[in-house]
């Protein structure tokens, strides 16, 4: 057995003899309402032991030609107690999200529509659009007022983007809560695959955001999202074109003298070796998050999403009442985990199915 190996065994060993006491000793967070995204297909993962009490439901966006699809049914949801809201997405395409929200092309007024049908036998609608191009960001409002008005008694949630400053601040949080029930604000992809490697939120950058966040968003309406998954960087990209003059550079490089053929077609192997940097929260480090928002007076959070957690996050959170003080003092963290995610965890997170740009 190598060095290394017995290294984690001593290390996974002391882990497993702290994490009883750790976790004894930690104080529960409270919040008045603790929201869980969950994709349709993965139901599994909302067990009733959960402190949830908002599930947003993953599945319906829109199609090639702005109409609604992919509903997820209720019934999916069948013996959960708290409230549940369909959740409709569109986070990638710009030209198509343009063609829907401006009110001179056909779409906006039937997409209304199919929503508020849609949203019959749920308790709430929230609009996750992550691809608006600047130009739309008051047609958006303006879809926003059109749901507000077409669903009397439910729920009307948004998702937005992350900001610091009223500079970046474009889409208008005031505004917005203003006209809806509740604003979740993604923290979350302040590194995303296109940047540099570094925390998929980090905790002073966290800070600002729940900071101008409750400047904007009354404490009632605002929802802190937080972050389940973590991000892998390496330090060479190896998917590329080559012209054949690069191609003879590399294979002089490589010391690479055979070519082998497919069906004619030349082809060789050669290793190449990548130091890959993975930034990940655990229960400790998703607790100091928390316990930082609430410390800020935040009441309600969003995590993004079931089947990704460290499930020793669980044990931290608790229920409090909507109005109640913060606790005097942060919770002590969980231990981390032993290493070792499941194949689901590892997959990702939100940006495994949006495309990742920088949060402004």
């Amino acid at each position: 057995m190598t060095s290394k190996h017995t290294g984690r065994i001593l290390l996974a060993c002391c882990l497993a003899a702290l994490l009883p006491q750790a976790r004894a000793s930690a104080e529960r967070l409270g919040f008045s309402e603790v929201w869980a995204y969950l994709m349709a297909g993965e139901e599994r993962y909302l067990t009733a032991e959960l402190p949830v009490t908002d599930v947003g439901y993953f599945g319906a966006g829109l199609n090639a030609y702005g109409k609604l699809v992919g509903v997820p049914g209720r019934a999916g949801l069948k013996g959960f107690g708290g409230r549940a809201h369909l959740v409709v997405a569109e986070v990638g395409n710009y030209a198509l999200t343009h063609f829907v929200l401006d009110p001179r092309f056909p779409l906006r007024d039937a997409l209304v529509a199919d929503i508020v049908a849609a949203a019959a036998p749920y308790d709430g609608v929230q609009l996750d659009f992550e691809a608006v191009p600047s130009e739309d960001y008051d047609n958006f409002f303006a879809l926003l007022q059109l749901l507000r008005a077409g669903l009397p008694g439910k729920i009307l949630s948004v998702a937005l983007p992350p900001r610091v400053n009223e500079k970046t601040d474009r889409f208008g949080y005031a505004r917005i809560a203003a006209t809806v029930d509740r604003v979740i604000v993604m923290a979350y992809d302040e590194h995303w695959s296109g940047s540099e490697p570094g925390p998929v939120a980090s905790l002073e950058w966290c800070r600002q955001v729940a900071a101008y966040a409750l400047s904007k968003i009354p404490v009632e309406r605002l929802v802190m999202g937080a972050p389940f998954y973590g991000r892998a960087w390496g330090d060479k990209s190896l998917s590329r074109a080559y012209k054949y003059s690069s191609l003879a550079t590399l294979l002089a490089e490589k010391g690479i003298g055979e070519v082998k053929r497919n069906e004619d077609i030349p082809f060789v192997e050669y290793v190449e070796a990548v130091t890959v940097r993975l930034f990940f929260d655990d229960a400790a480090s998703t607790l100091r998050r928390l316990a930082l928002y609430r410390a800020a007076s935040v009441r309600k959070v969003a995590f993004w999403r079931l089947g990704q957690e460290d499930p020793a996050v669980w044990s931290g959170l608790g229920a409090l009442p909507e109005g109640a003080a913060p606790a005097s003092s942060a919770p002590a963290p969980a231990a981390p985990s032993a290493p070792g995610l499941a194949p689901e965890q590892a997959a990702g997170g939100k940006g495994a199915e949006d495309p990742d740009k920088p949060a402004l």
